[in-house]
């Protein structure tokens, strides 16, 4: 499968790649913590269906500070595939949400402004970085694929090292791993660029 070819396209890029590869984990137990997240790996796609969608109303809305009060509905009985077809839609609704949003909007984030390519490459974080959690988590060998994290590192990671694949400076950028020469970051102590530059 080749890069997706716009910024918007990159939010169901990364879904479609997401959600083959949690589907081979569905009958694992989904109640066991996520990597070092704080979440099990039910919760923890909650967790990505939240913050994708809320990217999305982000860019709708257009606040200059806070964010809006979302309401997702989250059914704590869902099963997990009705979990992960959640992280479809709301791939869908931002990648829609990209493609309906002018170059000029500009929506509030903590970690800085953005704008359209910001927001998609802020969901495709969610989704392939939470993901690496789970794969880990269930024994899965899966790391982010170059062709969806080099648009996402170019956009969020401009301090990320050079010379290294684009999915170690993702998983680096992330505190997920170490680079040669780069200790790992803290999981609680990163965050990607959102301005625009």
């Amino acid at each position: 499968m080749t890069a997706p070819s716009s910024w918007a396209g990159l939010p169901t890029a990364a879904a479609d790649e997401v959600l083959d590869v949690l589907g081979k984990a569905v009958d694992e137990d989904w109640s066991r913590r996520a990597g070092d997240t704080e979440w099990s790996c039910r919760d923890l796609l909650d967790h990505i269906t939240l913050g994708v969608t809320g990217y999305a109303a982000l860019l709708i809305l257009r606040p200059t500070a806070g964010y809006p009060a979302l309401r997702t509905g989250s059914d704590p009985g869902a099963t997990v595939p009705a979990r992960l077809e959640s992280l479809c839609v709301a791939a869908t609704l931002l990648s829609h949400t990209v493609r309906a949003t002018g170059p000029q909007v500009r929506a509030f984030h903590s970690w800085g402004s953005s704008d359209a390519s910001g927001f998609a490459a802020m969901g495709a974080v969610e989704l392939l970085v939470h993901a690496h959690d789970v794969a880990r988590t269930f024994g899965i060998d899966w790391e982010p694929p170059d062709r969806l994290a080099e648009p996402v590192v170019q956009r969020l990671f401009p301090n990320a090292p050079g010379g290294v694949a684009p999915s170690a400076a993702l998983l680096w950028g992330t505190g997920r791993t170490p680079l040669p020469e780069h200790p790992q970051l803290p999981r609680e102590g990163w965050q990607w660029y959102g301005e625009v530059r």
